[in-house]
């Protein structure tokens, strides 16, 4: 499902000069059934009342789960565009990192949907997140 053949070294490469490297986002696990990073809750990613900015939580899960799209088709032929995502706030987070974790729920032709659950340093759940990803032909 997950092509595995791209290194951690390589995604986290990939990440250096936009929102994802921005954001201290790290890639930490790759194999086919999922694709896990962790992001720190710092002065980029809290909003002004010193929490997990809401927002920062979609950034992590948007793209764990457009990268693990991008490891399930032919990059050559094909591109994945995210057309929808959702995301439930269940727990804040003042400091340390939050853990995110995506599976797929499907990984069909034209369309993936990303399971995308994010944990503190407990373990506790702190926000559950769904993308869409469109499967389109390059032009």
């Amino acid at each position: 499902m997950i092509n595995t053949s791209v290194s951690l070294e390589m995604l986290n490469k990939m990440s250096e000069n936009n929102m994802v490297g921005l954001l201290g986002i790290e890639f930490t696990e790759l194999n086919s059934a999922y694709i896990c990073a962790k992001m720190p809750v710092d002065n980029r990613t809290k909003q002004p009342m010193g929490l997990l900015h809401g927002g920062a939580s979609v950034v992590l899960a948007e793209s764990l789960g457009s990268i693990a799209s991008y490891l399930s088709i032919d990059p050559e032929k094909q591109a994945a565009v995210g057309v929808e995502i959702n995301a439930n706030h269940l727990k804040s987070a003042r400091d340390g990192y939050v853990y995110a974790k995506c599976t797929p729920l499907k990984v069909g032709r034209t369309m993936h949907i990303w399971d995308i659950k994010i944990t503190n340093e407990a373990g506790d759940l702190v926000c559950v997140s769904r993308l869409t990803t469109a499967i389109i032909e390059k032009r």
